[in-house]
């Protein structure tokens, strides 16, 4: 009965053991899986936390993107305000209070430095008083090296960051009465540059790098608008000054035309007056001298006609010369009406060829003549253009030596004809080709002095072509020959 009673205590005991072992078993799962659900909880922890700071952080950001893009809506909106003027008093005026506190500020000055007083003078002020703005002006002024190292480094300083060697945030803090601010320099190309401050006595406002650009971009704003009113000013300035100078020499060059007008018609009188003067001597001496060669007072002796004839010859000349000189001083008084009408210019080419014909077959002149169809037409006066050919080709022929070539060619442009006389003559010097075409002047070369001639055709040759509303040059080469062209209306 006892060892059942052992037998069955052992088994309990065992039972009791057995049972035992899997509850700590269990226990020691339970301790893992808690020991687990920590490490869980405590990683979950982490990542709230860590999401918290992330949104946070979002949060801030999206906050400081939102007062960025405000902030360059303001600033779009100001830039465009002072980009309006161009006129330098005008641009800081353009910068309000209202502007001033919607980029989170409530104070703000601008000084430029004056080079020639070696100062800074305010341009701006905004939130202070004029004692304030006066005393802040003589201190900035006292440290007015720090302010120009600053302007010369092109760096802001900020309650964020100072430049080294620059004023310490505190002195900053005292001068201007405030909390938080920003400084930057103003880096205008053209005349005096400076600085802008802007500060805020908020103390919840923490000046960002997102305000430090905004300003700098404002800064740079005002540089480039203070650039365009200086060349504006400089360029208008420049303009008056030009204007002046012009009015001046137009005023100097209307009583020098009327000048030279009253010397002209003074010239022209001469001329008419000595030409008429001279034209009763002149017809007396060639009476004479035909009188006597035609023996109606005797006989003359061969030495004595051989010298009337050259008197004769010479009294032609000068009849030539005077009834020249008066031409061109009736022409150029608008006293000789042209009678324009439609002529054939081929017709007038070949009279003129016919009329020197003779002399062409002296030299053996080759003479050609090249006309258009669309060229036959011109509006002129007969006699006067017969004259402008006569004078040219003529003038061609002189200066073109033996078994030469002499053309006349025309072509059309619109309403006008060009008509080009060249000739394969000795040619014109560069430096003559302007003046061949003023009174009495003469090439001075060998070639000339053997050609007789008074330096008038030319001159009025061009008041003929002149009447006609056309114009005529020369082109011309030493050795190469000439062209002469001038233009006329087309019938």
């Amino acid at each position: 009965m006892l060892s059942f009673i052992f037998i069955s205590f052992c088994l309990i005991v065992a039972g009791l053991g057995i049972f035992l072992l899997s509850k700590v078993q269990r226990l020691k799962e339970k301790d893992k899986q808690i020991s687990a659900l920590k490490t869980s909880l405590e990683e979950m922890d982490e990542q709230a936390k860590l999401i918290m700071r992330t949104d946070m952080e979002l949060n801030k950001t999206q906050e400081e993107l939102d007062k960025k893009i405000s902030g360059l809506d303001i600033l779009q909106k100001l830039s465009r305000d002072i980009s309006t003027t161009l006129e330098e008093k005008q641009i800081f005026k353009k910068i309000s209070n209202e502007y001033l506190e919607e980029l989170g500020f409530e104070k703000s000055l601008a000084f430029l430095w004056n080079d020639l007083k070696r100062e800074f003078h305010p341009c701006l002020n905004l939130g202070y008083g004029d004692v304030e703005s006066e005393k802040i002006k003589i201190t900035v002024n006292a440290d007015k090296d720090y302010y120009l190292d600053l302007i010369h480094s092109g760096k802001t300083a900020s309650s964020v960051f100072v430049p080294n060697n620059f004023l310490t945030k505190d002195k900053i803090y005292q001068l201007f009465q405030v909390r938080s601010f920003i400084i930057c320099p103003i880096l205008a190309q053209e005349g005096d540059q400076g600085f802008i401050f802007v500060g805020t006595q908020n103390i919840e406002t923490c000046i960002t790098e997102g305000e430090q650009e905004l300003i700098t971009i404002l800064a740079n704003q005002i540089g480039q608008t203070l650039d365009n009113a200086r060349l504006f000013e400089k360029t208008w300035r420049s303009q008056q000054e030009l204007e002046i100078k012009v009015e001046e020499r137009t005023s100097q060059l209307t009583q020098a035309l009327e000048e030279v007008g009253k010397i002209s018609k003074r010239k022209s009188d001469f001329i008419s007056s000595v030409s008429h003067e001279l034209r009763t001597p002149l017809t007396s001496i060639k009476g004479y001298a035909a009188i006597l060669l035609a023996g109606k007072l005797g006989s003359v002796p061969d030495e004595i006609r051989s010298r009337l004839e050259k008197i004769n010859r010479h009294s032609d000349e000068l009849v030539h010369m005077v009834n020249d000189l008066l031409d061109i001083s009736r022409i150029e008084s608008g006293k000789v009406n042209m009678n324009m009408e439609s002529l054939e210019l081929k017709y007038i080419s070949d009279k003129v060829a016919d009329l020197l014909s003779e002399q062409m077959k002296t030299k053996n002149i080759t003479f050609s003549s090249n006309i258009p169809d669309d060229c036959q037409k011109i509006l002129a006066d007969r006699s006067q253009i017969e004259r402008v050919f006569i004078n040219l080709v003529g003038n061609a022929l002189k200066f073109t030596p033996e078994k030469g070539k002499i053309s006349i060619n025309a072509h059309r442009s619109g309403r006008v004809i060009q008509v080009d006389i060249t000739d394969t003559g000795f040619g014109i010097p560069e430096d003559a080709q302007e003046k061949i075409f003023e009174e009495f002047f003469r090439v001075e070369n060998t070639i000339n002095q053997e050609v007789k001639g008074t330096g008038l055709g030319l001159t009025l040759v061009k008041h003929i072509i002149e009447a006609h509303q056309g114009r005529i040059w020369v082109k011309s080469k030493i050795s190469e020959g000439s062209t002469f062209s001038f233009t006329l209306n087309a019938a």
